[in-house]
């Protein structure tokens, strides 16, 4: 599956917000969105022309897959499932990405951001009830206890991740054990939950096209 593997300031820049793509550094000073807030490339900082609607779908559909680090063909899947669910396909498809294991992973703060959650689950570094996961695109369920496993608690970028939580938060359908090394899953996520700046709708209008 094909990775961006470029400067991920030039993300946040494109999408004209703060994404959040490299933990701690996005809080400092140093981070590349807030030194240069204006689009990358040679006209960059020329006057910004209005978008179409389809302009307006693309950026969201784009946004929504450099948070959660996903690529076009799996993000593609996950909305042809979330029309196939009961409710609405646009609060769907976010649950579905919050349910990833990466995803839960950097919420409870295991994790500085989704690519470095991504490598410590790719890398066995966690289980969830009791037994060792390693794809990043598990789903979770309520009643599941994802824990680190006991050989990793001193790897030191875990322990840095977990430091930092409180300033982002655990979302409530989280409970976080900090001293246990463990969090579970208490509900499913609802979209009032989840306050990332998506637009879902104009997601499933880009893609029911």
């Amino acid at each position: 599956m094909a990775r961006y593997t470029g400067p991920v300031c030039r993300l946040c820049r494109r999408e004209d917000m703060k994404l959040f793509l490299k933990g701690e550094r996005c809080y400092t000073d140093k981070c590349g969105y807030e030194r240069r807030s204006y689009p990358p490339g040679q006209h960059g900082q020329a006057r910004r022309r209005k978008r179409s609607d389809y302009g307006e779908q693309l950026r969201e559909k784009q946004k929504a897959k450099r948070i959660y680090g996903i690529a076009e063909r799996q993000f593609r899947g996950y909305y042809h499932k979330a029309t196939r669910m009961k409710g609405v396909a646009g609060e769907n498809l976010i649950q579905l990405l919050e349910r990833r294991l990466d995803n839960v992973v950097y919420r409870m703060g295991f994790a500085s951001d989704h690519a470095e959650a991504r490598q410590l689950v790719r890398h066995g570094h966690f289980t969830v009830k009791g037994k060792r996961v390693d794809i990043p695109s598990y789903l979770v369920r309520p009643g599941d206890v994802v824990e680190v496993v006991s050989g990793s608690r001193t790897i030191t970028r875990i322990i840095e991740a977990l430091t930092g939580v409180d300033r982002r938060g655990v979302p409530q359908w989280i409970s976080l054990d900090k001293d246990a090394w463990k969090g579970s899953i208490k509900q499913m996520p609802a979209r009032e939950d989840v306050t990332l700046p998506i637009r879902e709708q104009l997601i499933i209008e880009l893609y029911s096209k």
